[in-house]
């Protein structure tokens, strides 16, 4: 494991495509979970999915990795920001 792996860090990522209405949000939920990342999720007025999630680098990839694996779900495209880590936060769950 890369150094960098152990340090907890915090991303702004807003999703585009096909990412409402297909059970995105509930995926990205319980990926995060499994993989022990923290933060939320939810549906913008746009069409895209905005979330902030908290962890390891290694984490957050697993979460992707997972969402990638179902059905129902296109990812056109991502923005994505590091932010500061929020101390003290348990969980992830959906907006």
């Amino acid at each position: 494991m890369a150094e960098y792996d152990e340090h907890v860090i915090r991303k702004r990522i807003r999703v585009y495509g096909d990412v409402q209405g297909v059970g995105f949000r509930y995926r990205v939920e319980h990926a995060a979970g499994l993989a022990g990342a923290t933060g939320w999720v939810q549906n913008e007025p746009d069409g895209s999915v905005l979330m902030e999630i908290q962890g390891t680098e290694k984490q957050i990839d697993e979460v992707f990795v997972m969402i990638n694996r179902g059905t129902y779900i296109t990812i056109t495209g991502m923005d994505t920001k590091c932010i500061p880590v929020e101390e003290n936060e348990y969980g992830f769950r959906r907006r």
